[in-house]
């Protein structure tokens, strides 16, 4: 997979998930033909009116219902970018990333905005003019491949631009055609990625 920012990896998308106070919680995606984020054909978000509680050491249960929801239907996905860590330290000990890649079959690159103790193996990432590091894991490519496509996504920030947009979408909760419960239709994005007359 070259990952150079290059559409040959397939659809990518940047997720993020917000928890609301009625106890469910709402997943947002912003999708790309790029994995530099550059060109981004579609922000998806997706209600799940009911998550699991919080348990230590099994954050991937609350994450993973909000996550397959908004990326319900989506066909063509070839990278997955997540707010965290895939694995949790150097042994791969599994974290959201890790689990992501397990359930979509896809490399998965995690970027932290803080050091978790024992994820000594996270590559930093200096981004725009700012001084304090992203930490960069992947599960399904190397690290330091994920560490270069970070570097290199869209936005002058710190945090990559589709990161940032996720995270708003996820806790604004957009009302707009984007919004949608899982199963609704949606248009293919690797439909829309493909050029006219192809």
């Amino acid at each position: 997979m070259e990952t150079g920012g290059r559409p040959d990896c397939g659809v990518c998308a940047a997720v993020d998930v917000h928890y609301l106070s009625t106890g469910g919680a709402r997943a947002a995606a912003i999708v790309a033909a790029d994995a530099a984020f550059a060109q981004v054909l579609a922000e998806r978000t997706a209600l799940v009116s009911r998550v699991p509680a919080y348990r230590p050491g099994e954050f991937y249960l609350r994450e993973l219902p909000p996550l397959r929801a908004v990326l319900d239907d989506l066909n063509g996905l070839g990278l997955l970018v997540v707010d965290g860590y895939p694995d949790l330290d150097p042994r791969g000990r599994p974290g959201l990333g890790a689990h992501a890649h397990a359930e979509f079959g896809i490399p998965g690159i995690g970027v932290a905005k803080s050091r978790f103790r024992t994820a000594t193996h996270a590559v930093p990432v200096l981004r725009g003019s700012s001084v304090r590091p992203l930490f960069v894991t992947a599960a399904g490519m190397p690290a330091a491949d994920a560490a270069d496509l970070v570097r290199r996504m869209a936005g002058r920030y710190r945090l990559p631009d589709a990161l940032r947009r996720a995270d708003s979408l996820a806790r604004a909760g957009a009302t707009t055609a984007t919004d949608r419960q899982p199963g609704w239709p949606m248009q293919d994005a690797q439909n829309a990625a493909e050029p006219e007359g192809s």
